[in-house]
């Protein structure tokens, strides 16, 4: 199986510029002799092609051209939209040859390849992160989903998947930009805490002690688990001790990250309506 695999991806990288040269010599130009020398002429080409067009050559296999917002972009103010931010074009390695050499050789049953995928997954999404980042640009969740074909929730559970065995911290649009729908030290924390990032890091990244961002966590864990209860916004004003704007602002950002909470309430408000109205 291991065998008829191999032959099923392996094509897949050969459909390179150098392999197209030596096609061309041998198919168009009639060049005929040892097929050594045709590779050390296409090698000769493909290098001279990378001294003039080394751009060019970065979009080789597997990789995409895309428009992604800069890294230089500033800090967004209520009510940014996308076309307000600062753009850049990257080039991301969507896919390269070690992928297909790790497709084959995990070419077994169903539940161990759908681990690998998991894996395989994660690692592709770092990988272009990263690849962004080091061009000038970030990466949101929405352009993350769209790329490995993966839900905005997945892609949150990948995120949150890498830092727990990581030590490193992706730099993502999230991140960088410290997003949230009212950009104040609880979205800052929250924000960071929904993507996985332990809580040490969290508190050295927003400037805050680890006291301080554990009490900010454990008010958000507890306002949603009053919120997936049915609780009313006075009713978790009583319970938690906390202002009524403070409730509201956790509930905004509970929305922001787990939006089937803000349909669930939605639906729970049209059935109370109905049942008024009988």
């Amino acid at each position: 199986m291991k065998t008829k695999a191999r032959n099923r991806y392996s094509s897949i990288p050969k459909r390179n510029f150098r392999n197209s040269i030596i096609r061309m010599l041998e198919e168009q130009f009639k060049v005929l002799g040892s097929h050594k020398v045709l590779q050390l002429i296409a090698d000769e080409i493909v290098n001279l092609h990378q001294e003039y067009y080394p751009e060019i050559e970065k979009q080789s296999f597997g990789h995409i051209v895309w428009r992604t917002t800069s890294s230089n972009s500033k800090k967004p103010s209520y009510g940014t939209k996308a076309e307000d931010y600062e753009s850049k074009t990257v080039i991301l390695p969507l896919i390269t040859e070690d992928d297909i050499e790790n497709r084959i050789c995990n070419y077994y049953g169903k539940n161990e390849n759908y681990k690998k995928q998991t894996e395989r997954d994660i690692e592709r999404m770092a990988r272009l992160i990263k690849s962004a980042y080091e061009q000038g640009g970030i990466l949101s969740g929405a352009e993350l989903s769209v790329m490995l074909n993966r839900s905005l929730t997945t892609i949150t559970r990948y995120i949150r998947g890498y830092h727990q065995k990581h030590s490193d911290i992706l730099p993502t649009k999230g991140i960088i930009l410290d997003q949230g729908s009212k950009p104040t030290h609880k979205a800052s924390i929250i924000n960071l805490y929904e993507q996985g990032y332990p809580e040490a890091d969290i508190a050295r990244f927003t400037n805050h002690t680890i006291e301080s961002t554990s009490r900010y966590i454990k008010a958000y864990k507890n306002i949603k688990l009053l919120l997936q209860k049915g609780f009313e916004i006075m009713e978790m004003v009583r319970i938690t001790g906390m202002g009524r704007s403070t409730v509201i602002q956790y509930w905004d950002l509970l929305y922001q990250h787990h939006p089937n909470l803000k349909q669930k309430e939605e639906e729970n408000i049209n059935v109370e309506v109905k049942n008024k109205g009988r």
